[in-house]
């Protein structure tokens, strides 16, 4: 017995990893263990599972940064062991955040970017969801002091991701959202005119539209909303969702009117882990001016020895991604961020005129007016031998990750796909996945996978 118990000790010690017990059989799935086990044996494991997962970089559907300096890592590593939400515990991590949020104002130009407010929070969702809290708030308010009833709020959206979806359910409004109709595939003024009334909130343009990455014309349709006023008396806000464009125009389109500029934008959500470059579970929330901001949404809280002032959805948070937000700030500047951006921005063109002389595709999307990115569907009328989501799908076998969906309602019939031109995609490894793109189509024309040409496989829309 004691020279087996010897054998072990040696073998947690000395072995191979591989070689090991733990490796030697299967650990459990959906028990929890009952014994405990050496780190590195453990770590291999895992680390091994993790390698099953696709190739962050080479995942073209993402929004979100995927390439991030050592220095950032190294304060990630840092600041693992802090806690945002515990203000009194982490000063200097408060105050970090709370010059983020006033070098955000300053970027898009609140009339006092060092008196308004803002926070940071997990995501881009999370502060849009905030943004439309304050919305129904001050709407709320409004109607109240009429003497009017509040229980019909309504907002007013163009084409939208998943969360304001998730925003009308959670906080009980009725979403217009624009449908898609013909080539037109984003927000106009003139549609967001036909569904106004005085329950809505407010109107929600987006800088980056999920679909088709283009902007939706903010200040076309704040002087919409100007007009309306004149007719009407609805006073109208607008909070712009610059999940992606935020952190864009200011830099490479500093003259295009969405931001705080417009008197009519009342607040902007933002991703800071996607062109703000910050690594994963940071976005950030700004209002125009502090009274935009309803006081009793505002809690505060005796936690920890400290009185402080707090307006999320979550509580206990990381501080490391806003430490990080604020090293990309110093660290790259207006001037960084532009050369950065911009390279994504030729890059894209780039790719989308080579893609557009194969002859083959109809460029919806080529990277120039939105963001760095680039979408397309099949030419209607041919069979190519293959569907965008056979392309799709051939291209996986590469590592490529390039999405093929649907378009929302009404345009259901048209499928197209998607390139993200992030920090990271050099032109280098643009040329390869072009490359892999004529391959597959070369492949498909030897060996076609779908049916024969009919009303319904046309353009590639059924699969």
């Amino acid at each position: 017995m004691a020279l087996n118990n010897n054998d072990s000790a040696k073998e947690s010690i000395l072995d191979d990893v591989y070689a090991s017990t733990d490796l030697s059989s299967r650990m459990p799935k959906y028990r929890f263990p009952e014994v405990e086990r050496n780190p590195r044996h453990v770590y291999q494991a895992v680390h091994d599972e993790l390698m099953l997962d696709g190739n962050s970089r080479q995942n073209l559907a993402t929004f979100c940064s995927t390439w991030i300096e050592p220095e950032v890592h190294q304060l990630m590593d840092e600041c693992i062991d802090k806690n945002m939400i515990d203000k009194d515990e982490y000063p200097q991590t408060a105050e970090v955040e709370a010059r983020c949020v006033h070098m955000l104002a300053d970027l898009w130009h609140a009339p006092d970017a060092k008196g308004t407010l803002g926070c940071s929070t997990t995501g881009s969702s999370e502060a849009a969801m905030l943004g439309g809290m304050a919305m129904k708030w001050r709407w709320r308010g409004k109607m109240r002091a009429k003497g009017k009833a509040t229980d019909k709020p309504n907002m007013i959206c163009g084409p939208v991701q998943i969360c304001w979806h998730k925003f009308a359910r959670y906080w009980d409004v009725e979403l217009r959202e624009i449908p898609m109709e013909g080539n037109r595939l984003i927000m106009t003024p003139e549609e967001v005119i036909k569904r106004c009334d005085e329950n809505t909130i407010g109107v929600v343009p987006t800088l980056g539209v999920t679909f088709t990455c283009q902007y939706e014309p903010v200040e076309a349709v704040a002087d919409a909303l100007d007009t309306l006023q004149k007719n009407t008396d609805f006073d109208i806000p607008i909070h712009v969702d610059g999940a992606s464009g935020a952190f864009l125009a200011p830099f490479v389109d500093p003259d295009l009117l969405w931001d705080f500029r417009v008197p009519r934008v009342k607040s902007i959500n933002a991703s800071g882990h996607k062109f703000g470059l910050a690594p994963l579970g940071v976005g950030w929330v700004v209002w125009r001016e502090r009274n935009d901001l309803p006081d009793d949404l505002i809690f505060r809280v005796n936690y920890l020895g400290g009185n402080m002032a707090t307006f999320a959805l979550n509580f206990s948070r990381p501080g490391g991604q806003v430490v990080a937000q604020y090293y990309n700030f110093l660290r790259l500047g207006k001037e960084g961020y532009r050369k950065i951006h911009q390279a994504c921005y030729h890059t894209a063109a780039y790719m989308a005129d080579e893609i557009r002389k194969m002859g083959l595709f109809n460029v919806i999307y080529d990277g120039r007016g939105g963001i760095p990115a680039l979408c397309w569907s099949l030419k209607d009328g041919i069979n190519p031998g293959f569907t965008l989501y056979d392309l799709a799908d051939r291209l996986r076998s590469r590592g490529w990750q390039v999405p093929a969906y649907s378009m929302p309602a009404n345009r259901e019939d048209l499928v197209i796909q998607r390139i993200l031109v992030r920090h990271g995609v050099s032109r280098d490894l643009g040329d390869l996945l072009l490359g892999d793109l004529r391959r597959s189509v070369d492949y498909f024309e030897k060996n076609p996978v779908s049916t024969p040409l009919t009303e319904e496989t046309a353009g590639g829309y059924k699969h």
